[in-house]
């Protein structure tokens, strides 16, 4: 058999070349997850909208002025499957949705007090939640892409979907990543609703209210460009519109990021939930809600049962 021996300076030379070609190989793994991820999207937003302070004006939330006040508090009375959140403007509570074992609504405290449930009998996959005004909930089904809207009783009982009056847009179905997030402008009587992935879509349901009250005059409009274009994120996991500046807030679970855009669907701000690249103690293990009360501050929820609440300073 035949033995190849190398002198010291060849060893040397195949080591350095190896190093090169997996540095080389890291590299463009680490690429192609940059890529993917949005990073790089990212940071070119960060650096353009840093040369433009002009948007961090009142009119904007401006996210990245964002402070963390309540940090990954687990809810008491709830272990598992926290999905969505939206503020009650009436009675000034929060309201989620606990999706599975069972499927109810919950009434929380801003700061993260389980306070009443209203369990939901027949309802589906529901996955969105937003408060409509008047006691009025609308809930988003993910699988069957249906929005349901029925009034929360003011005792706490259980609620069958036969109470509910509902429209489904059938559109792009594709089992669990379907309707992901749903809210509701009351001053325009529309609703936007949210699909998670594959593709991300984006609807506004205009003449919700009116329909309900015997006035058919629903018109859906596909928003999608708005997030193909402007949102650098791999899913979408809750919407919120957000009354004081008529825009919408948007929230990714993989991307792990808070976003802001304006009525007309530009990019003005984001914060991040990651907690490498933001103040949290930890990356929010799977960001499921969002929303904004009436006096600016900011809630996330997390799967399976956490609570977060951030201030604007400055």
């Amino acid at each position: 058999m035949m033995q190849i021996s190398l002198y010291p300076g060849q060893r040397l030379k195949l080591r350095f070349g190896r190093r090169r070609l997996f540095g080389l190989l890291a590299l463009l793994v680490g690429l192609g997850v940059g890529v993917a991820l949005h990073w790089d999207e990212r940071l070119y937003f960060y650096l353009t909208r840093q040369m433009n302070v002009t948007d961090q004006g009142v009119a904007n939330r401006w996210l990245p002025a964002y402070r963390v006040q309540i940090d990954a508090k687990p809810i008491e009375g709830i272990a598992r499957n926290l999905s969505a959140i939206t503020y009650d403007t009436d009675l000034d509570r929060l309201l989620g949705v606990v999706n599975g074992g069972p499927t109810e609504i919950v009434a929380l405290s801003k700061t993260g007090e389980l306070l009443e449930r209203y369990p939901l009998q027949g309802f589906g996959d529901i996955e969105g939640l937003t408060y409509m005004g008047g006691g009025r909930v609308a809930v988003s089904d993910e699988r069957a892409q249906q929005v349901s809207i029925f009034q929360l009783p003011s005792v706490p009982r259980t609620i069958d979907s036969a109470e509910a009056r509902f429209f489904s847009l059938g559109i792009n179905l594709n089992g669990n990543k379907g309707f992901e997030g749903v809210t509701y402008d009351a001053a325009g009587d529309r609703m936007f609703i949210v699909k998670e992935r594959d593709p991300r879509q984006l609807y506004e349901v205009d003449g919700v209210a009116a329909s309900l009250d015997g006035r058919l005059q629903l018109k859906v409009r596909d928003r999608s460009d708005w997030i193909t274009g402007q949102v650098f994120a791999t899913d979408l996991s809750d919407i919120h519109f957000d009354a004081a500046t008529g825009h919408l807030i948007l929230l990714s679970d993989e991307s792990h990021l808070v976003m802001e855009l304006s009525g007309d669907g530009r990019m003005l701000s984001y914060r991040s939930l990651n907690g490498l690249f933001s103040d949290l103690k930890r990356s929010a293990p799977q960001p499921e809600g969002v929303t904004i009360d009436n006096d600016g501050t900011l809630y996330v929820v997390s799967e399976p049962n956490l609570f977060y609440s951030f201030r604007r300073e400055g």
